[in-house]
């Protein structure tokens, strides 16, 4: 296993993290056993990151149970989240974060994040309930050692977001489709630049980078190296990067754990060549066949006088045709309805102003029209309305 430092404090951390949302299951409920034997490999081989939040059913429990039992507690970072889609008063921050010392059995958290922070208007709502003077005193205590956020939305927003706080960390998206989308590349180098660790999630994006590939994609990686898997490619051009600091994996097999502990074993930064990223770029075009709008994200459209998203929409709105409906909606609602100001497709009022300043010269407001039909169905307004209800935003 190698290893990357977080310059912050000198802590050094696996190349390959264990995302804990996907632990293995049996009859609909984590296996308990299964999962202590791959997280004791996990850290027999080196990974020393361990990722999980507040809202993955039963993850906090079973991990803080596996590495109390097993005494190595120490032996880890410890990475979870602040639901801040339930705080309604000051004392939420604490009542939330003292159940999770005692779901993760531990007296402190390594890295802390605010998990899917939209946006700064998000992170002013959370200012007026006294998040920076709790953030400071559990600093302070010891209880939390590092404060970080996780981020899905446009690199715009999340580049404002890494201005409004010093941080210490974040955790991105990001992946050769998403390499100038959401948080992108230039998010990424920003967050270097200010010296931030960046744990990268969704490296593969939930495994749809290896088993959803289009036949043709699949072909042009195995015809270029046939011992490296479409995991492998998508892997090594993250740590190609040496601003990634982790690349989490959601592994629930002990044949993915050792394949990628190899990978990250074995891999450069800088060893990727032209002809590597030149078959990336046709890897992309392939996958890229299948999307309903040819957005490439560069923003030139924005900012939208009516408050819609456009290069988010339309990310949205292909994923649902490249990946799948479920991941195009997830997507979807976390990136515009989930925000303190709604950035949906059904905002646009036609003006077209955005259509004037576009490189692709995409007929931006019929596009958004038809975005807004198939992503905001009645089954999505209804889902809008219970959120709205149960106070997640």
């Amino acid at each position: 296993m190698q290893y990357r430092l977080n310059q912050k404090n000198g802590d050094s951390l696996s190349l390959l993290g264990f995302g804990c949302l996907r632990f293995p299951r049996k009859n609909g409920k984590i296996d308990f056993e299964e999962t202590q034997r791959e997280i004791l490999e996990a850290v027999r081989l080196g990974v020393n990151y361990f990722d999980t939040a507040y809202v993955y059913g039963g993850s906090e429990e079973t991990l803080g149970k596996i590495l109390a039992q097993n005494g190595i507690r120490k032996s880890v970072y410890i990475a979870t989240k602040l639901p801040h889609y339930y705080i309604k008063k000051t004392e939420d921050f604490e009542r939330f974060f003292a159940e999770e010392l005692q779901r993760l059995q531990t007296d402190y958290v390594d890295y802390y994040l605010i998990h899917m922070l939209p946006d700064v208007a998000t992170w002013r709502r959370l200012q007026t309930f006294g998040i920076e003077e709790w953030l400071l005193q559990k600093k302070q205590s010891g209880m939390i050692r590092n404060i970080g956020f996780s981020y899905h939305g446009n690199t715009v927003a999340f580049q404002e977001l890494l201005d409004v706080y010093d941080w210490d960390f974040c955790q991105i998206q990001y992946n050769y489709m998403d390499e100038h989308s959401q948080a992108g590349r230039a998010g990424l180098l920003k967050a270097a630049k200010k010296g931030m660790p960046v744990i990268i999630m969704e490296p593969l994006r939930g495994g749809r980078l290896v088993h959803g590939l289009p036949k043709e994609a699949g072909h042009l990686f195995s015809r270029a190296r046939s011992d490296w898997s479409p995991a492998e490619w998508g892997l090594r051009w993250l740590w190609d990067q040496p601003q990634v600091t982790v690349v989490l994996s959601g592994m629930n097999s002990m044949e993915m754990l050792r394949e990628n502990v190899r990978i990250a074993s074995d891999v450069r930064a800088g060893e990727l060549g032209e002809a590597e990223f030149a078959l990336y770029r046709q890897v992309i075009a392939a996958i890229n066949r299948r999307m309903k709008v040819p957005c490439t994200g560069c923003g030139y459209c924005m900012p939208c006088p009516s408050g819609v998203d456009i290069p988010g929409v339309f990310r949205c709105y292909n994923e649902r045709y490249t990946d799948n409906y479920y991941t195009g909606m997830k997507e979807y609602f976390m990136c515009t309805t989930m925000r303190a100001k709604h950035s949906g497709a059904s905002q646009c009022v036609r003006c077209g102003k955005c259509e004037s300043h576009c490189p692709q010269q995409i007929p931006i407001r019929e596009k958004l029209a038809e975005a807004a039909g198939k992503m905001e169905s009645p089954v999505y307004h209804v889902a809008k309305w219970v959120m709205k209800r149960i106070g997640r935003f």
